[in-house]
């Protein structure tokens, strides 16, 4: 169970869903509430897929490319902790590739769910290493699925998030989601600086 609540708690810090909220709110504003729901559901879907297929193809990418595990761990490490400078910085939108280059071009398609809502707003370069990397040391069958219901407990948090995004921003308002968004970053920092340690440490123990 410890293991499922770390894992959740750590993908909750990276995806930030909450920060997610004004994003969400703008791009769906003239959106009745049956389609935002529709875009909410989907957006949670492919996240779901997208973690998954990281999670347990993952390994077989590194093992193609003939990249290490510290390697990933270190890289991972400074994404993550580069994404949770940019929540406290208030620069997370456009670390997250989500410009106003990208709100005009979004405008002009139906579906948002897939771009940049679910890749790379939420399930970003953060998540899918971190997943690579936890796979490595939690790959037994009762490990994985616990693994997979974190992701699957993230994913309908991220629903009901989205689903109630236009109602949380008028409660949380701008200022109770930046207060959110910095304190998640503070933790997605630490997340990330613990990789670079843990990494570290193991490439020392190794010589």
């Amino acid at each position: 169970m410890e293991l499922f609540i770390y894992l959740f708690f750590a993908l909750f810090s990276v995806l930030n869903p909450i920060g997610t909220i004004p994003i969400f709110v703008g791009l769906t504003q003239h959106d009745d509430k049956k389609e935002r729901s529709r875009i909410s559901l989907w957006t949670s879907i492919n996240v779901c897929i997208i973690l998954i297929i990281s999670f347990f193809v993952g390994q077989y990418i590194l093992s193609f490319f003939g990249i290490t595990i510290n390697a990933l761990r270190i890289t991972g490490g400074i994404i993550i902790a580069s994404s949770g400078f940019s929540l406290l910085s208030g620069k997370f939108s456009k670390k997250r590739g989500i410009g106003k280059k990208v709100q005009t071009d979004v405008q002009n398609r139906n579906d948002i769910a897939l771009t940049p809502l679910a890749m790379p707003m939420l399930a970003g370069p953060g998540s899918i290493s971190l997943l690579i990397a936890f796979y490595q040391e939690h790959h037994t069958t009762n490990e994985m699925i616990l693994s997979s219901a974190a992701i699957l407990a993230i994913s309908i948090i991220i629903y009901i998030v989205l689903r109630s995004a236009h109602y949380l921003s008028k409660i949380l308002g701008a200022s109770g989601i930046v207060a959110i968004s910095r304190i998640i970053g503070f933790l997605t920092i630490a997340i990330g600086v613990q990789y670079i340690i843990s990494s570290i440490l193991s490439i020392v123990r190794g010589i």
